[in-house]
């Protein structure tokens, strides 16, 4: 089923077929190492996928959701999007591609109507995004939507993380 459609790209829920680049996704140390995030044994990696094909409550409710991106009208999966919530119980977004797909804009594109699914359709009035620093095309992508708010060490990923931030009502006045 399609969750939303960006100009280029269609976001959906997972299905059987996506499950080999799904695990590209989660373990390829190119992907992962920009992150960084430790690696997860392949039983988990795969008890995650079967997770993230189910869900039994509603989107807004889940505290973790995880969808396919696609290139419109494709369907080899090559990248992931996701709605979480953070230590602090906000809403945050996230999302990844495999490295072929690096360099084409995706991420911005991806980043603003996920914004606008968010906040309209899921009426989300704050929404957070957290980058591991060095990942300078991420920040580059966030920094053009949100506002930086902090940065703190993330013990889990051994890292410096920033946090941002983005309300509804800042959304709806500074669109890009």
């Amino acid at each position: 089923m399609t969750v939303f459609e960006t100009k280029r790209l269609s976001v959906r829920e997972l299905e059987t077929k996506d499950q080999a680049f799904f695990i590209e996704l989660l373990s390829a140390p190119e992907i992962i190492a920009p992150i960084p995030q430790p690696l997860w044994p392949m039983d988990e990696i795969l008890s995650q996928f079967e997770n993230f094909r189910n869900y039994a409550a509603p989107i807004a409710a889940c505290e973790k959701v995880i969808w396919g991106v696609f290139e419109k009208d494709a369907n080899e999966l090559i990248g992931l999007c996701a709605l979480l919530t953070n230590p602090d119980k906000e809403r945050e977004i996230g999302y990844r591609f495999r490295q072929r797909y690096w360099g084409r804009g995706y991420g911005t594109e991806l980043t603003r109507y996920m914004l606008r699914y968010c906040f309209t359709e899921l009426k989300i009035d704050l929404l957070t995004a957290d980058v591991n620093v060095t990942n300078i095309a991420s920040v580059k992508i966030l920094d053009r939507f949100f506002k930086p708010e902090r940065e703190f060490y993330n013990e889990r990923d051994k890292c410096t993380d920033r946090r941002y931030k983005l309300t509804k009502l800042e959304w709806e006045t500074n669109r890009n």
